[in-house]
């Protein structure tokens, strides 16, 4: 993974450096921006392949600056917070955040989970894969989506659990194996954490999120999808 770079925005300064020498020590190249506005001009002129941003900044909070890098990009994002209620990490997921780690943080989990969602947006798909339903296409091999004729912008976790339900049509999937899927691990509150990204899914795909026609949800365990024809 050494040609990757990676943006850390981070205020305190001690946890920043100590963060950047373990990233270098796992051979990434790393950017630090110690505020907000910073780390956007940071993001916009160096163009990285992941940021790790924390959220609470001078300037510029990391709110702001999620929506600003989503409003742009669907780069892989991990946010860094002191506040580790299920909440808060449900909105940062809610904002298009990859994943979610608390303070205190060993920075050996850190570095794991920027090189599981670097993993994740590098996995080999099956190739000249097309999947319709009704006036929904998703291709598999471009990473890209359509509604209606018209591009829908989703992160990288978002394809993720739409690629997943896709490609296996009618098949009922539990939180726990889509959470597994798209990141590797199960920690507390990955229930509410997915059903933020399958509302956000839902919101750029469905005509009307509150009636969804692709994406069921199959109480008490957990998500389907239907409809689809592969090609």
């Amino acid at each position: 993974m050494d040609s990757y770079s990676v943006l850390v925005v981070e205020d305190d300064q001690k946890i920043a450096q100590l963060l950047k020498l373990y990233l270098e020590d796992s051979k990434f190249k790393v950017s630090l921006a110690y505020d907000g506005n910073e780390g956007w001009r940071l993001f916009q002129e160096q163009k990285p392949n992941v940021v790790v941003l924390d959220l609470m900044l001078p300037d510029l909070d990391g709110w702001e600056i999620c929506q600003r890098i989503r409003a742009c990009s669907d780069i892989p994002l991990l946010m860094l917070t002191a506040r580790g209620e299920v909440e808060e990490r449900v909105k940062g997921l809610d904002m298009g955040a990859d994943d979610y780690i608390t303070k205190p943080f060993s920075f050996r989990e850190v570095i794991t989970r920027i090189k599981v969602i670097i993993r994740r947006a590098n996995q080999q798909i099956p190739p000249q894969r097309i999947i319709r339903a009704g006036s929904l296409v998703i291709d598999i091999e471009k990473h890209q989506v359509e509604l209606s004729g018209q591009l829908v912008k989703l992160t990288l976790t978002e394809f993720r659990i739409l690629e997943l339900l896709a490609t296996q049509p009618e098949q009922v999937f539990s939180r726990r194996s889509i959470v597994e899927y798209i990141q590797g691990s199960i920690y507390d509150g990955y229930e509410r954490m997915l059903d933020a990204h399958i509302k956000n899914l839902r919101k750029k795909i469905e005509n009307d999120s509150k009636f969804p026609l692709y994406i069921q949800t199959v109480y008490g365990v957990g998500y389907k999808f239907i409809g689809a024809t592969n090609e």
